[in-house]
């Protein structure tokens, strides 16, 4: 397999690749909008991998960059699975400074527990403490026009 080479910032994302993936293929966000997408990746870490010039894999982490990250949209392209992609992602994020002093790191996964134990990712140590409000389609509500002002 030819080298895997890690960019980082929105501005070196292929975002139309990353928006596909997650509007057709993903579980958690199937229909999301090009513009919700844009967005996100605009407030966020963003961490590709790239072989012969093409964005292979995807991640981010939504972060205040001192004390809490939360990594979110992982992937890595079916024809380049397995191949150690989604590890060297890993390890570039928890490898920066401002990631190494952050007190929290969360993610919610279905079906890559494996992968994120060996990164030292646990199960919460007090589950019963976190709260949230969960609203897994609201993506759906907001199209291509949507105020995106804060």
């Amino acid at each position: 397999m030819p080298e895997v080479i890690i960019k980082t910032g929105k501005e070196n994302m292929d975002v139309k690749m990353i928006h596909r993936f997650l509007q057709e293929d993903s579980y958690w966000a199937k229909g999301i909008s090009y513009a919700l997408v844009d967005h996100s990746l605009t407030h966020s870490f963003c961490t590709g991998a790239f072989v012969d010039g093409e964005q292979v894999g995807f991640g981010r982490v939504i972060t205040d960059y001192y004390t809490f990250g939360w990594f979110a949209d992982f992937f890595v392209l079916p024809a380049y699975r397995g191949k150690g992609i989604s590890k060297k992602m890993l390890s570039y994020i928890l490898d920066q400074p401002w990631s190494k002093r952050l007190r929290r790191k969360m993610l919610n996964t279905s079906d890559a527990h494996g992968l994120y134990r060996q990164f030292q990712f646990k199960d919460l140590a007090n589950a019963s403490g976190l709260l949230e409000i969960y609203h897994p389609t609201v993506h759906l509500e907001y199209k291509e026009e949507a105020d995106f002002s804060r």
